[in-house]
């Protein structure tokens, strides 16, 4: 099956096929007609599938198979071979669910997620991201996502250029009750497990007078996938860039601290600033490329992180989208 067939494919179990007629991702893998087995059950002829196709289309949503809650989701993430990860030098608040599953971004249901790669702001991002769909909200919730080498690729040459030429300086200033504290961002009350977890993984940390942490860490802001060798956009420059706060909220942040002790800032790798209106035209391109599906409760999502991006829509009334990862990958 080509990355841009349109005709199902059946396999004693299982019915696969494009959920979109606009493009191959992601891919939908469904129980085949007269049966819904769980996804643990189905999990041997799975595990195939993605192989030879998460490579290709980048995504796949699995739908209508039976999966008992978190435990189940944990085994079947579990179950294409790799331990899963904690969340570590994490940048958003999240909640522990079971071993390795961990509640998607706890920011405030009427707030966007603008799409992302799962930890690009850092140097060690997990290759594999599992989301699986709990309970649908009534209204919204969507989980977008973006194939990020069609981003790449759509990106004026000048500015993809730049950002793969100079890297990127990401800056955090944990704590001081504007953003997650350092003890939540990397599991620890321990200044000593910080200041060694930072040196391990060439991340510059002070503590500051106030006993707040800053951090600087250079990054990649374009990437090749180690398996595939294709070029992709691999971080999150809009997300951390003061320009992603509403004008409003920005004003009254750099009222309280300097710009320098922001709770996150970017910068280009040689610490220069990057310009508003570079940040506006990545959001555009993301924004181009966006693929937006509504969630049924059961899915579950399975992308490459690196070659997929992923966002939130907002929504209103219950949603519980639960989520894993995992096969570490790093730049050292």
């Amino acid at each position: 099956m080509s990355a841009h067939a349109m005709d199902a494919v059946t396999t004693a179990m299982l019915t696969i096929r494009p959920l979109r007629d606009g493009g191959p991702l992601p891919l939908l893998v469904e129980p085949a007609a007269g049966g819904a087995p769980s996804l643990i059950e189905a999990l041997p002829e799975i595990r195939p599938i993605v192989d030879r196709h998460l490579p290709v289309e980048g995504g796949v949503l699995f739908r209508g198979f039976a999966l008992d809650g978190a435990d189940a989701f944990r085994g079947f993430a579990a179950g294409f071979g790799h331990p899963l990860l904690t969340y570590e030098f994490g940048s958003t608040p999240r909640s522990k669910v079971t071993q390795g599953v961990y509640t998607s971004t706890e920011y405030p249901p009427h707030q966007h997620i603008p799409l992302h790669n799962e930890q690009a702001y850092t140097r060690d991002w997990p290759m594999k991201i599992w989301f699986y769909c709990q309970q649908a909200a009534p209204e919204g919730g969507e989980t977008p996502i973006a194939d990020s080498r069609a981003v790449y690729r759509a990106m004026p040459p000048a500015l993809r250029d730049r950002f793969a030429e100079k890297g990127l300086m990401y800056v955090r200033n944990t704590g001081n009750g504007l953003d997650v504290s350092w003890q939540q961002v990397f599991g620890t009350e321990d200044r000593g497990e910080v200041e060694a977890y930072c040196r391990g993984h060439g991340i510059d940390c002070e503590w500051k007078p106030d006993g707040e942490l800053r951090t600087r860490q250079i990054c990649q802001g374009t990437i090749a996938h180690p398996v595939t060798g294709e070029m992709l956009w691999f971080n999150q420059a809009h997300l951390f860039h003061v320009s992603n706060l509403e004008p409003e909220v920005r004003s009254t942040l750099l009222e309280l601290v300097d710009e320098p002790d922001l709770p996150r800032n970017v910068y280009y790798g040689d610490g220069s600033p990057i310009e508003d209106e570079v940040l506006a035209t990545v959001r555009e391109v993301l924004e181009a490329n966006k693929i937006s599906f509504p969630w049924q409760a059961g899915d579950v999502l399975m992308l490459d992180n690196m070659l997929t991006a992923h966002a939130r829509s907002p929504f209103k009334g219950p949603r519980k989208v639960i989520v894993a990862m995992a096969e570490a990958h790093g730049l050292h």
